[in-house]
Parts: structure tokens; sequence; C-alpha cells
């Protein structure tokens, strides 16, 4: 019998470590670097797909199996990125206050050249807040590493009032389908899933 391939994360992201604990999954990080400046005129499914890709190929390496992903935030049409301080943060979350918006992870699983990918959306409602209770909110929370200045987690209803498809992707990976692609790599949770 041959052991398992090694598993790494192609990620910094702090989140998609704790889901793929959480999840049962033991793994190696490496964060690759790589250019994420989107090319012009590119959808944002495109741009996560191509972004997962770049990053699982920067990490890649003989034996192992490489989980790389991207996660935008889709408000008509629009990418909203990262803010890059705190009255970005603030405008970003007015503009959505009140309104439903996408979330996109692409995301790729590579084993030597072989891959599995795909994009998985969420759809995202917010709660109607005022300028100053945003204010407050950033001021009280880190928004700056996240796409659309928010995190899911230890939310509880004060800013997102209904999630329609995957929470986890909310928070960087669509767990159901990163297990099925992990599993046909031979990638297996190490512990049991509560």
């Amino acid at each position: 019998m041959t052991d398992a391939p090694r598993f790494v994360l192609a990620s910094g992201s702090p989140r998609r470590s704790l889901l793929l604990s959480a999840a049962g999954y033991t793994f190696t990080v490496s964060p690759p670097e790589i250019d994420e400046a989107p090319l012009s005129g590119e959808e944002p499914a495109d741009m996560v797909l191509r972004l997962a890709s770049a990053k699982a190929a920067a990490v890649v390496e003989k034996g192992t199996v490489v989980l790389a992903a991207d996660t935008v935030v889709v408000r008509d049409g629009a990418i909203l990125g990262k803010p890059i301080d705190a009255p970005d943060a603030v405008a970003i979350l007015e503009s959505l206050s009140g309104r439903a918006h996408s979330v996109l992870t692409g995301w790729t699983v590579r084993h030597g050249e072989q891959e599995r990918f795909g994009v998985t959306e969420s759809r995202v409602v917010f709660a109607d807040r005022s300028h100053a209770e945003l204010v407050d909110y950033v001021a009280r929370t880190e928004p700056f590493d996240k796409a659309g200045a928010y995190a899911l987690q230890g939310d509880d209803g004060w800013l997102v009032t209904e999630v329609r498809g995957s929470r986890a992707n909310v928070m960087g990976l669509p767990l159901a389908e990163i297990a099925e692609a992990l599993a046909a790599f031979g990638i297996e949770r190490s512990t049991p899933q509560s």
C-alpha cells in the first residue's frame, strides 16, 4: 500500500487553515507569491479560478496534493476587494448594507499535472446598518484582510442576516466540493468531522 501524498494548502489565510483543521485535515501551509491583479475585462468567476490555479502551480512539487483558492465579494458585477484603510472599509460595507451580494471562491486541487477545480457561489444578505454603526464595526473588528471588509465567523446576525449556499465558502473554502476533490487524490480527513 502506498502512502497518501503530502497535502499542502497554498494560502496564508488563517481562516482557510482553520476551516481545513476543523474539518479534520492534516496539511502544511505554503503561501504562494503571485500577482493577484485582475486582467482587463476579466469576469469575477474567471479571475478567482485563474488565481487559484496560479497559486496551486506556484507551490506544487512532486508527491504533493496542493489546494489553492481565491475568494472575492461581488456586488452588481463589481469585485469588492480587501479594504486599504478604515474609510475604505466603511465605504465597502455601506455599499453592501441592506442588500444581497455574491461571494465567489475559485478553487483548485492539483496533484502533479492533474487538477480538479471549480467556482462556488454563495449569496449573502446584509442587514441595513447606519454609517455610525459601520464605523463602529470597522473600529472593533479587523476587516483589512477580508474581501468585502467583513467576516462571517463571529457574526451573530448583526451584519449578515442570511446566507444562501455554503457558509464555509463565504469564509474562504467550499468544504463539500473541496473534500470531494481531495478524496479523488487520496487525501482524507485524519480525524472524524464533528
